[in-house]
């Protein structure tokens, strides 16, 4: 454990931090799971909905820091290739 006031602190700060960004880091793969989900299950109307909802979840967790920028993107990016591949195949 810490030895000095401020170290202390830090670790505090750490451990909140740290449980926070699982938190996002859960919901996140919880959407992004769902989406694709329902893109193969090929329900257009709520494969679509679970797609937006997967982005967004993304583009936060990407603002908070918790995923790198290029990760969200790259990750975006192959869930609407998906989405558009099971769209216009239909």
């Amino acid at each position: 454990m810490a030895n000095h006031a401020s170290a202390k602190k830090a670790a505090k700060q750490s451990e909140r931090r740290r449980s926070r960004n699982r938190a996002v880091r859960s919901t996140l793969k919880t959407f992004v799971k769902n989406a694709e989900g329902a893109i193969k299950t090929g329900e257009s109307d709520k494969a679509g909905t679970a797609v937006l909802k997967a982005v967004s979840t993304l583009d936060v967790a990407a603002r908070k820091g918790v995923v790198h920028k290029n990760q969200a993107a790259r990750r975006k990016s192959r869930l609407m290739r998906k989405y558009n591949a099971t769209k216009s195949a239909s």
